[in-house]
């Protein structure tokens, strides 16, 4: 992984962790919305959430124009998808692990984990 790739990850999934930053980006999902009105839904300061908008800001997440008075917020999902190709390469490591742990537990597969000396399965023993 490049260094660059790694930085944007760390910012990523930096500003994705907090719960206050997630709920801005499903807002902007949405469609774009000035700052005071994302903030308006918020139980915090303006603010507090624009120091929450500055970090969606350096992650890329968010994009911010202003026309005339007002901050309008804009989603940038590109980053995202940096992220969740990384998600998705260590996805197949632990789909192949967790099924195989589901083989082993339940018994299905090549047989060696619980099944029965004669071969029957849970079904035949109903």
């Amino acid at each position: 992984m490049g260094e660059y790739q790694a930085a944007t990850l760390d910012r990523v999934f930096g500003a994705i962790s907090d719960p206050t930053r997630r709920e801005i980006l499903n807002r902007l999902a949405a469609g774009d919305e000035r700052v005071t009105d994302v903030a308006s839904t918020f139980t915090i300061s303006l603010n507090s959430v624009s120091k929450h908008v500055r970090v969606l800001e350096q992650a890329g997440l968010v994009t911010r124009s202003i026309q005339g008075r007002n901050h309008v917020l804009s989603l940038n999902a590109d980053p995202m998808s940096e992220a969740a190709a990384w998600l998705d390469h260590y996805r197949a490591f632990w789909t192949d692990r967790l099924a195989a742990l589901d083989r082993f537990v339940t018994g299905s597969g090549d047989g060696s984990a619980s099944g029965s000396a004669s071969g029957s399965s849970t079904e035949d023993a109903r």
